[in-house]
């Protein structure tokens, strides 16, 4: 028994070792200084989840950094069909009055219980339901359509070819954005991730590039990165620039942006914990400098949510990513 225990033990503290060193080196990534041009194109966006009182959401849309937001449309069930959410007209009304230049997108969600390493997240019928559904709502009053499905394990066939059905429904004009959950910070990373966790946190960088094929856009999320210091949650978001554009590298039409938590709401997410819209700025900016993207490139980043975004994260976001004073 005592020679089991020392080995258990062992193994334990080698485990630790690992661990410590790979948060001392994710930390690591958050240093340096970024390059000037790491900064906003003005092609920024803001999720909406309610829009009882604009007031929060102007703040954001007064900084003329956004141009896209993502509208909470509706609840995808596991048949394929949407529940839509009621008098989003009200908040497309005032968006064309004030912001006509912001384009809307009808924001679809989905969210299950368990992976769907098993049984795909929709079968066929499902898929062959769905597709004509979002294209329904998208037309109404819509540029297009924002799809956060989750979870969704690697290799699940049924959502790249969910994607494609949509975008055939769509049309060629329609943007169809994609939510997509984070990339894996190393090879294989996903799995002790899913052993651990028993949930599907990330996706490999060929998942992420095969996903995006039929996409407009692709936004990777800044909140719920589960890292228990400020500075292993900068490093991460350095690592989701870096690693999300090697991945879709060949695929340079694709806008790519970044999520910023700042929301208060249970109801979206996790505790923010170490995470803050500066330090995901500051992470985005560095992991930009080393990543080089290539010129015509569109990136941005994302208010997680615009509705719920405070005034400190407004001001952090002009002074960090639009480089102006608040």
């Amino acid at each position: 028994m005592k020679w089991l225990l020392t080995r258990v033990f062992a193994g334990l503290a080698a485990i630790a070792v690992v661990l410590v060193g790979a948060g001392a080196l994710l930390a690591y990534q958050y240093s340096g200084e970024p390059a000037p041009w790491a900064v906003s194109q003005g092609a920024d966006a803001a999720w909406v989840g309610s829009w009882e009182d604009t007031g929060n959401l102007a703040r954001v849309l007064d900084t003329g950094g956004v141009d896209t937001v993502y509208v909470y449309a509706g609840d995808i069930d596991a048949e394929g069909s949407v529940e839509r959410v009621e008098d989003t007209a009200a908040l497309l009304s005032w968006l064309g009055s004030e912001y006509p230049d912001v384009r809307p997108l009808a924001w679809l969600r989905h969210g299950a219980d368990g992976s769907s390493l098993i049984r795909d997240r929709f079968g066929e019928e499902a898929r062959e339901a769905l597709a004509p559904a979002v294209a329904e709502v998208a037309s109404d009053g819509f540029a297009g359509v924002h799809l956060d499905i989750r979870p969704v394990t690697v290799n699940d066939p049924s959502m790249p070819a969910l994607m494609e059905l949509v975008r055939g429904e769509l049309g060629e004009d329609p943007v169809l954005s994609l939510q997509a959950h984070h990339v894996e910070l190393v090879p294989g990373g996903r799995v002790p991730s899913f052993v651990a966790d028993g949930g599907e946190k990330y996706w490999s960088k060929g998942y992420l590039d095969r996903m995006a094929e039929h996409a407009d856009e692709v936004v990777l999320p800044g909140v719920g990165a589960d890292m228990p210091a400020e500075a292993m949650y900068g490093g991460f978001m350095v690592r989701q620039v870096t690693e999300s554009l090697a991945a879709l590298s060949t695929r340079e039409d694709v806008a790519v942006r970044f999520g910023l938590p700042t929301y208060s709401g249970a109801e979206w997410g996790p505790g923010v914990g170490n995470e803050s819209a500066a330090t995901a700025l500051a992470g985005i900016r560095l992991g930009l400098t080393q990543a080089e993207p290539p010129e015509g490139r569109t990136l941005g980043v994302a208010f997680y949510l615009g509705d719920e975004t405070g005034e400190a994260d407004v001001a952090a976001y002009t002074a960090g990513w639009l480089l102006s004073q608040p």
